[in-house]
């Protein structure tokens, strides 16, 4: 790292590359797409909603008069939709030099299930991602200059993957799940770059977690709880950051060229809450490659998505 900190002034010409920001019409996500817009690169903003897609493209553009943008519709909490997405892609001959898996959700109050009877929180934030990846995998630009991001969270330190009852049929906790979520997305990126290395591709996987960022990250769909969010915002914005502090490691491990494969990034201030991008703490269970295996296996039983590596 360089002796000052790295901020988004610091991202190298995106001129020509192209990037898909899941979850891009708010928080981390919207900062990272206007970032990597202001730096030149061609964004395509994957949102749940459409019409607020648009909006956040109107807002984008605003900054960045000359953002060249494109909204496409994803609900990564449902596979048919994860699905219909690659596929239009696909028909479009996109290619992709950066695909960040940013959308998500956090401690839904109440268990719910999603359409393919998934714990709603684990199929927005990490099956859908898990899917996406892999059926966007061949519409990636193979170079080493392209990057998958996985947006991680300090949560994963007290994560687990609960293997015998993923979806919580029993003993539901709304931070536990979420937990579980983010402990989840830290081990798919760092086995992807294994198996990305085994196959000798040239794609580069990392992730990122935002510390402490004020977003609207805790919500249950578009039915906030209004005192479980104004809770978090009060209590995030004593020790955290705004969402664009948030998206620096995100963006670090999107554009840096010192940024490896494998790698995870995060805030430098105490216990990683706030500050510059820096390599961010891997708690040890994180790094278990036969659970991490294991996962994968999971997962792709769960999503019917195989990654042809």
């Amino acid at each position: 790292m360089a002796d000052r900190d790295w901020t988004s002034a610091d991202i190298p010409p995106q001129a020509g590359r192209v990037a898909l920001v899941t979850g891009a019409s708010s928080g981390i996500g919207y900062e990272t797409a206007l970032a990597l817009a202001g730096a030149g690169a061609r964004v395509v903003l994957a949102v749940r909603d459409p019409a607020k897609g648009a909006r956040t493209a109107e807002a984008i553009t605003e900054v960045h008069p000359r953002a060249d943008l494109t909204v496409r519709e994803i609900d990564t909490a449902r596979l048919a939709s994860v699905r219909a997405c690659a596929e239009t892609l696909r028909k479009e001959g996109e290619s992709l030099d950066l695909l960040i898996l940013n959308a998500g959700i956090a401690a839904v109050p109440t268990r719910e299930e999603s359409e393919d009877g998934f714990e709603r929180q684990l199929a927005t934030n990490y099956l859908g991602h898990f899917a996406l990846t892999g059926l966007l995998l061949p519409m990636l630009c193979p170079s080493p200059d392209t990057r998958i991001v996985t947006v991680a969270s300090l949560a994963h330190r007290s994560g687990k993957i609960r293997f015998d009852d993923p979806h919580w049929r029993a003993g539901y906790g709304p931070q536990k799940a979420y937990r579980q979520t983010k402990l989840a997305m830290l081990m798919f990126a760092l086995e992807l770059e294994r198996r990305l290395r085994r196959a000798g591709r040239p794609e580069r996987a990392l992730a990122a977690h935002p510390g402490l960022a004020l977003t609207d990250v805790f919500r249950r769909g578009d039915r906030a709880e209004a005192f479980q969010q104004a809770v978090g915002r009060f209590l995030f914005a004593l020790v955290g950051q705004a969402a664009s502090r948030g998206a620096l490691p995100t963006l670090y491990a999107a554009t840096a060229p010192e940024a490896r494969g494998g790698g995870y990034y995060g805030p430098d201030g105490l216990r990683e809450a706030r500050g510059a991008p820096k390599p961010a703490r891997i708690f040890p269970h994180a790094s278990d490659e036969a659970d991490a295996a294991r996962l994968w296996a999971m997962s792709e039983a769960m999503t019917g998505v195989r990654f042809a590596l």
